[in-house]
């Protein structure tokens, strides 16, 4: 998730989302429009002794609805915070925490497998939640008697901070208490179908949160629910992706070099958009010898004009920028790195960056089909031809 930077803490970048600088003032808003009934609410509560008339003049209620919003973001921060530095410990790298809409997100550069190490991740952030909770209830209890902002913002706080706990520990995955139930299941049975079983519970919450966010005109929650939808079924196909492609290369699935079209750097504009007419496709490898030196796509022979085909070359419009990987590369990785980039096939170089083939995200699919139903690495090579794959650059 990308966002802008606003510093580091502990080595792991802190962003924010453009999607923060919607919620914060939303938050900011619907507090100071309800400070009078949420301070009844901490006077039954807590026994706080708050005075709802002494905050309801002039900015007053604005001043503490900001102020309470920014500390929940605060609380938040500190919750991922929570998740990363016992990830970190475990030898784990985090590549950021962002702030956005739904709150936070801390990326991790690789997913716990361990049950173990998953579990004490999971729970970190909800105990950080709690102890911040109870540190904002030891202000509110120390705070003099008639001190009602102090008393509202951090009476809020230790109540909110204590929800958001026991909330995230739902069983709804990707949330925290998803992923410690994904990590006891996986004590006794595969890690990927821990992750599936995890899902299923993920999802079913996610559809009845979005119930009731429909049945209650509750816009956050029916997003929220359709985050975890998503983000528990992505999981899920990648964690079973990944099981199935271990210990399989890029070598055991890419189209081998014979079976390759390519065209050389001196190829007219003119004759490459006839050969991808004719042979159906819509990138080529360009090389100099065995070397690659490019791709050309389809995109690429377009952005020259019709009269001036025969004029240009491939070496005019191709790119040179080329990620490649190697045979020896796990397809996994191969499939990360096409989702990096944004393309849909990748050249397959040696070690003196000779092509020896192409892997496009149609070979891992058919290579993933054949595996899935009981096949090998040794009979993927049976699959189909490069030439009929619809897969773009």
């Amino acid at each position: 998730m990308r966002g802008l930077k606003i510093g580091t803490a502990l080595g792991i970048p802190v962003r924010l989302n453009w999607t923060f600088l919607i919620v914060l003032p939303l938050f900011a808003y619907l507090i100071g429009s309800q400070v009078g009934m949420i301070a009844e609410v901490m006077n039954d509560a807590l026994g706080a002794g708050i005075d709802p008339a002494a905050l309801a003049g002039g900015l007053t209620p604005w001043v503490l609805g900001l102020a309470a919003a920014v500390g929940l973001f605060v609380g938040v921060l500190l919750h991922e915070f929570g998740h990363s530095v016992v990830a970190m410990r475990y030898g784990y790298e985090i590549e950021s925490i962002t702030l956005w809409l739904l709150g936070g997100l801390a990326s991790f550069a690789e997913f716990p497998e361990d049950w173990k190490h998953e579990f004490w991740i999971a729970v970190a952030g909800p105990i950080v939640s709690v102890a911040v909770g109870v540190a904002c209830y030891a202000v509110f209890a120390l705070a003099p008697v008639g001190s009602n902002a102090v008393l509202f913002v951090f009476g809020y706080l230790a109540l909110l901070n204590v929800v958001l706990a026991v909330f995230n520990m739902l069983p709804a995955f990707p949330m925290d208490g998803g992923r410690v139930l994904r990590a006891l299941l996986a004590r006794n049975q595969p890690h990927a179908q821990a992750t599936q079983r995890a899902a299923a519970v993920g999802k079913a919450f996610a559809f009845v949160m979005g119930i009731v966010g429909l049945l209650g005109f509750q816009l956050l929650l029916i997003v929220l629910a359709f985050f975890i939808y998503i983000a528990a079924s992505g999981e899920a196909q990648q964690t079973t992706l990944k099981a199935a492609f271990e210990d399989v290369t890029v070598g055991d699935v890419m189209t081998g070099r014979e079976d390759l079209h390519t065209v050389s750097e001196d190829t007219s504009v003119a004759e490459l958009m006839s050969r991808m007419f004719e042979e159906r496709h819509t990138g080529y490898p360009v090389l100099r010898g065995d070397d690659l030196v490019g791709m050309v796509t389809l995109e690429d022979a377009r952005s020259v004009r019709e009269v001036e085909r025969d004029a240009y070359r491939v070496d005019d419009v191709m790119a040179t920028n080329v990620v490649a990987v190697g045979p020896e590369t796990d397809a996994m990785t191969a499939l990360q790195t096409m989702q990096e980039n944004g393309v849909g096939r990748l050249p397959v170089v040696d070690r003196q960056e000779r092509l020896v083939g192409i892997i496009s995200r149609s070979d891992l699919m058919t290579a993933f089909n054949i595996i899935q139903t009981g096949g090998t690495p040794s009979v993927i090579s049976g699959r189909r031809q490069i030439g009929d794959d619809p897969d773009v650059f």
